[in-house]
Protein backbone atom coordinates (compact mmCIF):
# COMPACT_ATOMS: atom_id res chain seq x y z
CA UNK A 1 0.00 0.00 0.00
CA UNK A 2 2.90 2.54 0.98
CA UNK A 3 4.62 1.80 -2.79
CA UNK A 4 1.39 2.35 -4.13
CA UNK A 5 0.86 5.19 -2.61
CA UNK A 6 4.20 6.49 -3.77
CA UNK A 7 3.65 5.47 -7.75
CA UNK A 8 0.77 7.47 -7.90
CA UNK A 9 2.08 10.59 -5.79
CA UNK A 10 4.76 10.74 -8.76
CA UNK A 11 2.35 10.00 -11.82
CA UNK A 12 0.85 12.57 -10.66
CA UNK A 13 3.33 15.28 -9.99
CA UNK A 14 5.00 14.15 -12.82
CA UNK A 15 1.65 15.03 -15.00
CA UNK A 16 1.49 18.28 -12.99
CA UNK A 17 4.98 19.14 -13.74
CA UNK A 18 5.04 18.44 -17.39
CA UNK A 19 1.48 20.49 -18.11
CA UNK A 20 2.95 23.77 -15.91
CA UNK A 21 6.78 24.07 -16.60
CA UNK A 22 8.39 24.97 -19.62
CA UNK A 23 12.15 24.06 -20.79
CA UNK A 24 14.55 26.69 -20.96
CA UNK A 25 15.75 26.97 -24.59
CA UNK A 26 18.78 28.86 -25.61
CA UNK A 27 17.79 31.83 -27.52
CA UNK A 28 20.54 31.29 -30.50
CA UNK A 29 19.73 32.67 -33.73
CA UNK A 30 16.56 32.29 -35.48
CA UNK A 31 17.41 33.21 -38.90
CA UNK A 32 15.39 33.18 -42.23
CA UNK A 33 15.86 30.54 -44.94
CA UNK A 34 15.71 30.67 -48.29
CA UNK A 35 15.58 27.74 -51.07
CA UNK A 36 18.36 26.78 -52.82
CA UNK A 37 18.50 27.16 -56.32
CA UNK A 38 15.91 24.77 -58.15
CA UNK A 39 14.06 23.60 -54.40
CA UNK A 40 10.80 25.01 -53.70
CA UNK A 41 10.46 25.17 -50.27
CA UNK A 42 8.30 27.47 -47.48
CA UNK A 43 10.14 27.91 -44.26
CA UNK A 44 8.30 28.47 -41.41
CA UNK A 45 9.50 29.61 -37.76
CA UNK A 46 7.46 29.10 -34.69
CA UNK A 47 9.21 30.47 -31.45
CA UNK A 48 7.71 30.47 -28.43
CA UNK A 49 8.98 33.80 -25.32
CA UNK A 50 8.27 34.32 -21.93
CA UNK A 51 7.57 38.10 -20.50
CA UNK A 52 5.89 39.61 -17.97
CA UNK A 53 2.05 39.90 -18.37
CA UNK A 54 2.25 43.84 -18.48
CA UNK A 55 4.59 43.50 -20.94
CA UNK A 56 3.44 41.06 -23.61
CA UNK A 57 0.71 43.45 -25.26
CA UNK A 58 3.73 46.66 -25.70
CA UNK A 59 5.76 43.88 -27.26
CA UNK A 60 3.65 42.76 -29.64
CA UNK A 61 2.72 46.37 -30.72
CA UNK A 62 6.59 47.15 -31.20
CA UNK A 63 6.97 44.39 -33.48
CA UNK A 64 3.59 44.77 -35.27
CA UNK A 65 4.76 48.35 -35.67
CA UNK A 66 8.17 47.13 -37.10
CA UNK A 67 6.26 44.54 -39.34
CA UNK A 68 4.03 47.47 -40.91
CA UNK A 69 6.77 50.37 -41.81
CA UNK A 70 8.97 47.09 -42.91
CA UNK A 71 11.43 48.27 -41.06
CA UNK A 72 13.81 45.68 -41.67
CA UNK A 73 12.68 44.16 -44.83
CA UNK A 74 9.37 43.26 -46.54
CA UNK A 75 6.71 42.07 -44.44
CA UNK A 76 2.99 41.42 -43.02
CA UNK A 77 1.26 41.08 -40.12
CA UNK A 78 -1.56 37.96 -40.95
CA UNK A 79 -2.83 37.65 -37.63
CA UNK A 80 -2.47 38.81 -33.53
CA UNK A 81 -4.60 36.95 -30.85
CA UNK A 82 -4.00 38.00 -27.45
CA UNK A 83 -5.67 36.38 -24.26
CA UNK A 84 -5.16 36.23 -20.51
CA UNK A 85 -1.83 34.03 -20.49
CA UNK A 86 -1.09 33.54 -23.78
CA UNK A 87 -0.60 35.75 -27.15
CA UNK A 88 0.68 35.47 -30.56
CA UNK A 89 1.45 37.22 -33.95
CA UNK A 90 2.05 35.93 -36.95
CA UNK A 91 3.75 37.47 -39.87
CA UNK A 92 5.17 36.99 -43.24
CA UNK A 93 8.52 38.41 -43.67
CA UNK A 94 11.16 38.61 -45.94
CA UNK A 95 14.28 35.68 -44.84
CA UNK A 96 16.49 38.85 -43.53
CA UNK A 97 13.52 39.90 -41.37
CA UNK A 98 12.82 37.35 -39.58
CA UNK A 99 16.09 37.08 -37.20
CA UNK A 100 15.59 41.13 -36.45
CA UNK A 101 11.99 40.54 -35.40
CA UNK A 102 12.76 37.44 -33.34
CA UNK A 103 14.85 39.44 -31.36
CA UNK A 104 13.29 42.65 -30.56
CA UNK A 105 10.12 40.06 -29.53
CA UNK A 106 12.41 38.48 -26.91
CA UNK A 107 14.27 41.25 -25.57
CA UNK A 108 13.75 40.69 -21.72
CA UNK A 109 12.33 37.48 -21.75
CA UNK A 110 13.28 34.13 -22.71
CA UNK A 111 12.80 32.03 -25.02
CA UNK A 112 11.05 28.78 -24.06
CA UNK A 113 10.30 27.23 -27.77
CA UNK A 114 11.72 27.17 -31.08
CA UNK A 115 10.83 25.40 -33.86
CA UNK A 116 11.73 25.57 -37.91
CA UNK A 117 10.12 23.49 -40.61
CA UNK A 118 9.79 23.67 -44.60
CA UNK A 119 7.05 22.41 -46.76
CA UNK A 120 7.62 21.44 -50.21
CA UNK A 121 5.60 23.19 -52.93
CA UNK A 122 6.93 21.20 -55.86
CA UNK A 123 4.40 19.46 -56.66
CA UNK A 124 1.65 21.78 -56.64
CA UNK A 125 3.81 24.44 -58.18
CA UNK A 126 4.48 21.73 -60.78
CA UNK A 127 0.64 21.35 -60.78
CA UNK A 128 0.16 24.53 -61.41
CA UNK A 129 2.52 25.18 -64.17
CA UNK A 130 1.16 21.65 -65.83
CA UNK A 131 -2.93 23.16 -65.31
CA UNK A 132 -1.55 26.71 -67.15
CA UNK A 133 0.30 25.19 -69.99
CA UNK A 134 -3.17 22.94 -70.54
CA UNK A 135 -5.43 26.45 -70.90
CA UNK A 136 -3.13 28.43 -72.26
CA UNK A 137 -3.26 25.50 -75.33
CA UNK A 138 -6.53 25.49 -75.01
CA UNK A 139 -7.38 28.91 -74.92
CA UNK A 140 -5.21 29.71 -77.98
CA UNK A 141 -7.44 26.92 -79.88
CA UNK A 142 -10.86 28.55 -79.20
CA UNK A 143 -9.14 31.95 -80.48
CA UNK A 144 -8.47 30.44 -83.31
CA UNK A 145 -12.18 28.78 -83.93
CA UNK A 146 -13.32 32.42 -83.18
CA UNK A 147 -11.67 33.88 -85.67
CA UNK A 148 -13.38 31.84 -88.20
CA UNK A 149 -16.19 33.42 -90.42
CA UNK A 150 -18.23 30.99 -91.37
CA UNK A 151 -19.48 30.27 -87.31
CA UNK A 152 -23.39 30.71 -86.70
CA UNK A 153 -24.68 32.91 -83.93
CA UNK A 154 -25.20 30.06 -81.72
CA UNK A 155 -21.88 28.69 -81.93
CA UNK A 156 -20.18 31.92 -81.47
CA UNK A 157 -22.09 32.58 -78.11
CA UNK A 158 -21.16 28.96 -76.84
CA UNK A 159 -17.67 29.80 -77.93
CA UNK A 160 -17.51 33.28 -76.45
CA UNK A 161 -19.20 31.48 -73.54
CA UNK A 162 -16.36 28.87 -73.14
CA UNK A 163 -13.51 31.65 -73.36
CA UNK A 164 -14.69 33.08 -70.36
CA UNK A 165 -14.93 30.67 -68.60
CA UNK A 166 -11.02 29.59 -69.29
CA UNK A 167 -10.03 33.05 -68.69
CA UNK A 168 -11.78 32.74 -65.44
CA UNK A 169 -9.61 29.27 -64.44
CA UNK A 170 -6.66 30.93 -65.52
CA UNK A 171 -6.46 33.86 -63.45
CA UNK A 172 -7.40 31.55 -60.54
CA UNK A 173 -4.27 29.90 -61.50
CA UNK A 174 -2.19 32.41 -61.70
CA UNK A 175 -3.37 33.86 -58.77
CA UNK A 176 -2.71 30.49 -56.89
CA UNK A 177 0.64 30.71 -58.67
CA UNK A 178 1.59 34.19 -57.02
CA UNK A 179 0.67 33.10 -53.19
CA UNK A 180 2.98 30.17 -54.28
CA UNK A 181 5.53 32.24 -55.10
CA UNK A 182 5.02 34.72 -52.26
CA UNK A 183 5.61 31.55 -49.84
CA UNK A 184 8.44 30.75 -51.52
CA UNK A 185 9.95 34.57 -51.24
CA UNK A 186 8.91 34.99 -47.88
CA UNK A 187 9.12 33.12 -44.54
CA UNK A 188 6.16 33.17 -42.13
CA UNK A 189 7.31 33.99 -38.47
CA UNK A 190 4.81 32.67 -35.05
CA UNK A 191 5.33 34.10 -32.18
CA UNK A 192 3.88 32.80 -29.00
CA UNK A 193 4.38 35.20 -25.92
CA UNK A 194 3.95 33.69 -22.82
CA UNK A 195 2.81 35.23 -19.32
CA UNK A 196 6.01 34.56 -16.91
CA UNK A 197 4.06 34.12 -13.87
CA UNK A 198 1.95 31.53 -15.16
CA UNK A 199 4.80 28.38 -15.25
CA UNK A 200 5.28 29.44 -11.01
CA UNK A 201 1.41 29.59 -10.80
CA UNK A 202 1.15 26.36 -12.29
CA UNK A 203 3.36 24.81 -10.22
CA UNK A 204 1.90 25.85 -7.13
CA UNK A 205 -1.24 24.39 -8.55
CA UNK A 206 0.54 21.18 -8.97
CA UNK A 207 2.27 21.04 -5.81
CA UNK A 208 -1.34 21.86 -4.29
CA UNK A 209 -3.04 18.82 -6.47
CA UNK A 210 -0.47 16.30 -5.27
CA UNK A 211 -1.17 17.35 -1.46
CA UNK A 212 -4.68 16.75 -2.01
CA UNK A 213 -4.04 13.75 -3.64
CA UNK A 214 -1.50 12.31 -1.13
CA UNK A 215 -4.68 13.16 1.54
CA UNK A 216 -6.94 11.26 -0.70
CA UNK A 217 -4.61 8.08 -1.01
CA UNK A 218 -3.58 8.21 2.97
CA UNK A 219 -7.39 8.24 3.65
CA UNK A 220 -8.06 5.43 1.10
CA UNK A 221 -5.46 3.49 2.90
CA UNK A 222 -6.79 4.18 5.74
CA UNK A 223 -10.13 3.38 5.41
CA UNK A 224 -8.92 -0.11 3.52
CA UNK A 225 -6.71 -1.22 6.78
CA UNK A 226 -9.93 -0.41 9.06
CA UNK A 227 -12.42 -2.35 6.78
CA UNK A 228 -9.42 -5.22 6.69
CA UNK A 229 -8.93 -4.96 10.52
CA UNK A 230 -12.72 -4.79 11.53
CA UNK A 231 -13.95 -7.55 8.71
CA UNK A 232 -13.05 -10.45 11.29
CA UNK A 233 -15.05 -9.16 13.78
CA UNK A 234 -17.92 -8.82 11.48
CA UNK A 235 -17.99 -12.24 10.03
CA UNK A 236 -18.15 -13.63 14.06
CA UNK A 237 -20.89 -11.05 15.09
CA UNK A 238 -23.08 -12.21 11.86
CA UNK A 239 -23.55 -15.48 12.93
CA UNK A 240 -24.51 -14.22 16.62
CA UNK A 241 -26.32 -11.52 15.56
CA UNK A 242 -28.69 -14.40 13.34
CA UNK A 243 -28.72 -16.44 16.59
CA UNK A 244 -30.04 -13.95 18.70
CA UNK A 245 -32.47 -12.93 16.57
CA UNK A 246 -33.57 -16.88 16.23
CA UNK A 247 -33.62 -16.88 19.84
CA UNK A 248 -35.41 -13.42 20.43
CA UNK A 249 -38.27 -14.74 17.84
CA UNK A 250 -38.98 -19.02 20.30
CA UNK A 251 -39.00 -16.21 23.05
CA UNK A 252 -41.64 -14.10 21.79
CA UNK A 253 -43.68 -17.11 20.26
CA UNK A 254 -43.63 -18.61 23.71
CA UNK A 255 -45.17 -15.53 25.72
CA UNK A 256 -47.69 -15.60 22.76
CA UNK A 257 -49.01 -18.68 23.44
CA UNK A 258 -48.80 -18.12 26.90
CA UNK A 259 -50.67 -15.03 26.76
CA UNK A 260 -53.40 -16.86 24.90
Amino acid sequence: MHVRKWMFAVLAVSLLAGCSKKQEVSPGAVTGEAAKAGAKLAYEHHVGIELPQVQIAGKIDAVRNACEVQRFGACNVLRIQQGEWRSSLVVRAAPGAVEPLVGMAGQGGKFVSRETHAEDLADAVNDNQRKQAQLDAYAKRLDELASRKDLAVADLIALSHEQAQVQQQRESLQGEAATQQRWLDTNLLELDFHDADAGSRGHRLGESFSGLLDRLIDGVGDALSALAYGLPFLLLLLPLALAWRWAWRRITRRAGRVSK
